[in-house]
């Protein structure tokens, strides 16, 4: 029988491997990967005493959007679409404060979750919530950037706080990035990564994959370019088509397996580089992870949602705490209807039954 907190435990547990591997230069990270995972072999155990006790599962990641501004306007932007971001100074959604994300976090810690993704918005325009969830020395929290606001005082902050990692947003090369995230963004983001790779601090990039750019950004020469820069970490992210008109964008049937195939050659071909695909990867976990059952999402307000291509919610955080949402009635309701944890075909389900999901939230 599969046992997905099996699973995923020992995904965890290769991932930190391959991590202790690239830092083993360096004494100082390797101490605290070695350090990390330990700390996460106590964090599987709370977990399952938790499902053991009282009988929801902890998920061992979270999805955090601890801002709700951004200096970009980039094209399909999901967080845009959904209203979870705006520009500067425009969004009308309130934000938790610094304090507010720490006490989730901690929370997060002492039931056994171990990363949090920090998404946004941009989230480094919130250094304060950067700063106080650094503290939270139990978890690791990539921190995904656009890259364009990492300056020296940046890196210095990512030197000292190993737990932060940062993880930086391309399309591909020059003119990819360039057309869906505005001119002159590329190059912000060239000396971004040299000045990481200069200090060796370990950093990855979030690539999204769409039907016109998946054989290059999968390509042996992109990524060994990205392993000469310095990369230890990517992130193929499938496109979602929130936009009209986008749905060509979105990879086909046969494209989804493709890129499956070419991850598995990529991963033996560089075996120093730690390679994630979402929401690919899910299919080796029968079915979507959302709403709690590999990990949910938080919003900038503290709302409970599935998932962040999915912003519907029936709980927040501040109020209930995590165990309280992740007792969510919608969470269980798309668990039981099989929307997670069903049936996977690649893409993403939530999305595709957003209909189903929002009748179900209101039912």
């Amino acid at each position: 029988m599969f046992d997905l907190q099996d699973y995923m435990s020992n995904n965890i547990s290769n991932m930190m491997l391959t991590g202790y591997k690239n830092m083993l230069k360096n004494p100082r990270e390797a101490r605290f990967m070695l350090k990390m995972q330990q700390t996460f072999k106590k964090s599987e155990r709370r977990r399952r005493q938790t499902a053991e006790e009282e009988g929801f599962e902890v998920p061992p990641f979270l999805i955090s959007s601890i801002s709700n501004s951004c200096n970009l306007q980039c094209k399909g932007c999901y967080a845009r679409k959904n209203g979870i971001t705006d520009d500067p100074g425009a969004s009308t959604r309130p934000t938790l404060s610094a304090d507010q994300w720490k006490h989730i976090f901690e929370e997060a810690a002492a039931i056994g979750i171990n990363f949090s993704l920090l998404v946004g918005g941009e989230p480094m325009m919130r250094r304060d919530v950067l700063d106080k969830v650094a503290e939270v020395k139990d978890m690791i929290f990539p921190v995904f950037t656009n890259g364009t606001l990492i300056s020296p005082v940046s890196i210095d902050f990512f030197r000292k706080n190993l737990n932060m990692v940062p993880v930086i947003s391309l399309e591909g090369d020059l003119l990819g990035t360039d057309s869906r995230r505005g001119k002159g963004v590329f190059e912000r983001v060239q000396r971004s990564m040299a000045m990481l790779h200069e200090e060796d601090i370990f950093y990855g990039v979030s690539i999204t994959v769409t039907s016109e750019n998946l054989h290059q950004v999968v390509g042996d020469e992109f990524v060994q370019q990205l392993r000469q820069q310095g990369c230890r970490l990517i992130f193929y992210v499938e496109y979602v088509p929130i936009d009209a008109g986008s749905e060509h964008l979105a990879l086909t049937e046969a494209q989804l397996e493709e890129q499956d195939h070419i991850n598995d050659h990529l991963r033996e071909l560089f075996p120093d580089i730690i390679f994630l695909s979402f929401p690919g990867d899910e299919k080796y976990m029968e079915g979507c992870l959302a709403a709690g059952r590999g990990f949910f999402h938080i919003g900038p307000d503290g709302a409970a949602e599935p998932c962040p291509f999915s912003p519907f919610s029936d709980s927040n955080v501040v109020t209930l705490g995590l165990k309280g949402a992740l007792k969510s009635p919608l969470f269980r309701k798309l668990r039981d209807v099989r929307l997670v944890g069903g049936e996977h075909h690649g893409g993403c389900a939530l999305y595709e039954h957003r209909d189903e999901v929002e009748r179900l939230l209101h039912q």
